[in-house]
């Protein structure tokens, strides 16, 4: 009996052993797994990791180039303005100089400064021995009053709203005035654009509108800040002048 629990106790005790040997065999083999995982998954995440910053930096590149593009964009946009602006000083400084030609050759509308003559037929007095038709108004008169203001630095004159230019006509027809093939009656309202100091010094003793004043002619003369005298509508045309080729 003795012998056969001595047997029995011994196939316990390797069955035992066998246990742990089993239990510790799986243990390591699910440690092993777990690490592999473990390692798997940290092997992923770098891996995932990694494209994200390659996908980051490709990015950035692209940005980079784009933004090196706008800054060259920007340079070029800057260049051109300041070519379009010295472009257009040089142009607007040519159409200031058309505007100031077409206005000194009655072309266009002028403002500014100057005086307004008006010149009326006189009255006739009983014991006047005048002739009557000295106390008119005559083209020479309006023509010499006209020469005066220009001689006075006139940069513009009109007479009754008819443009002064360099192929003006003025003619007497009967008790009216020719003025660029338009008749015209007294009163003659010259109005004429300059410095009204030096135009009004036509009323000096020896000018001309002194001179009228002394026939009994009506001659009045004002100053004003504003005058507006219209643009020339006829037709200048030229017998010598040729274009240069």
């Amino acid at each position: 009996m003795k012998g056969k629990r001595v047997k029995m106790t011994n196939k316990k005790v390797v069955s035992l052993v066998l246990g742990i040997m089993c239990f510790a065999l799986t243990l390591g083999i699910c440690v092993q797994i777990r690490t592999v995982k473990s390692t798997n998954s940290t092997v992923s995440q770098n891996y995932e990791a990694n494209n994200l910053r390659a996908e980051v930096l490709k990015y950035k590149e692209k940005y980079d180039n784009k933004y090196k593009e706008l800054e060259q964009a920007e340079k070029q946009l800057e260049t051109e303005r300041k070519k379009a602006t010295q472009n257009n000083s040089d142009l607007k400084e040519m159409e200031n100089k058309i505007k100031q030609g077409n206005k000194l050759t009655g072309m266009s509308e002028a403002n500014g400064p100057g005086v307004i003559i008006t010149l009326t037929d006189g009255k006739s007095i009983s014991t006047s021995t005048l002739n009557p038709s000295e106390l008119l108004v005559h083209d020479i008169d309006v023509l010499s009053v006209v020469n005066e203001l220009i001689n006075a630095g006139a940069e513009a004159i009109s007479i009754n709203d008819q443009r002064w230019v360099a192929n003006t006509a003025i003619s007497c027809r009967g008790n009216t005035i020719d003025i660029n093939g338009e008749r015209i009656g007294a009163p003659f309202v010259i109005k004429a654009i300059g410095l009204p100091e030096y135009l009004s010094g036509l009323q000096r003793p020896g000018g001309y509108l002194y001179i009228l004043k002394e026939a009994n002619v009506g001659v009045n003369l004002e100053k004003s800040n504003n005058i507006t005298i219209p643009k020339y509508t006829g037709t200048i045309k030229f017998k010598y002048m040729q274009n240069i080729k």
